[in-house]
This record gives C-alpha cells, sequence and structure tokens, in this order.
C-alpha cells in the first residue's frame, strides 16, 4: 500500500540525521506520497536553512505526480468528522483548528487508498475513530 509521511516525521528526519537514516530504512520499497498539507504545514515551520530541503522534496513529488491534493469532498468529510469528534471530546477539548490539517490528511489518505505515517497517535487515533482510514504510529 502506498503511503504519505505526516509533517511529525518530516520535521524529526529534518532535525536528526538519526532520524532521517530510520526513515529511509522505515520506507524503502515504499511508494510515497506528499500530502499538499504536509507540504504547507513544512513551509510553515521550517527554519531557513530547512525550506531547500523541502522544495527539493516539493519538486521530486511533484515530478513524480505524488503529491495528494485534498478535494471538495475531502474538506467536506474532514469537517464532518471534525463535528462529530467534537460532539464527543468537546471543542474545547480537540482543538479544531489543530486538528483540521489533520483531518484534511486523514480524508484526502482515505480516498486514495494511502496509509498515513505519524508519531501523532492521539489526533490520528481519535481521527479514525470517525473515519475509517490505513495510518501508522511510527517513533523516529
Amino acid at each position: 500500500m502506498p503511503a504519505l509521511l505526516d509533517s511529525t516525521i518530516y520535521v524529526s528526519a529534518l532535525r536528526s540525521a538519526e532520524a532521517a537514516a530510520a526513515l529511509e530504512r522505515l520506507t524503502t520499497g515504499t511508494l510515497l506520497w506528499l500530502s499538499a498539507v504536509v507540504l504547507e504545514e513544512l513551509y510553515a515551520g521550517a527554519r531557513e536553512p530547512q525550506q531547500e530541503v523541502i522544495a527539493q522534496w516539493e519538486r521530486e513529488f511533484d515530478e513524480a505526480g505524488r503529491i495528494l491534493v485534498p478535494s471538495l469532498g475531502d474538506w467536506t468529510d474532514a469537517g464532518k468528522v471534525l463535528r462529530r469528534l467534537a460532539a464527543k471530546y468537546g471543542y474545547e477539548k480537540i482543538g479544531r483548528g489543530r486538528l483540521t490539517n489533520d483531518a484534511l490528511i486523514a480524508m484526502s489518505a482515505a480516498r486514495a487508498n494511502i496509509r498515513v505515517i505519524t508519531a501523532n497517535e492521539k489526533d490520528f487515533r481519535r481521527l479514525a475513530e470517525f473515519r475509517s482510514f490505513a495510518w501508522q504510529l511510527v517513533a523516529l
């Protein structure tokens, strides 16, 4: 099954050569996709030296035709899931704004039958309660 990495995984790889090597081992032989949402998160949070690495990832995935962009249906599904999640856990407790990006990643990955690889167990586990999608927890 193809996979995409959540920003938590990319951030670990950017910060540590050891984590980058672990990521390489983890994804060898896996057809990787890049979520446009993850790309936005990476650009928004990256320091100047990391910008070129992120730009290189963007170019490589774009040239391969493997950037996953949320569709209108993904946006509406994300809103519906967030509404149900908030009803169960409370709006203040879930941080809907923080979860919006994760919901978009999960909904678009589910649509495309792509597994999400993340270090963010709490948010993705909660999202999976309301919309089935393949995800894998890793610690780098």
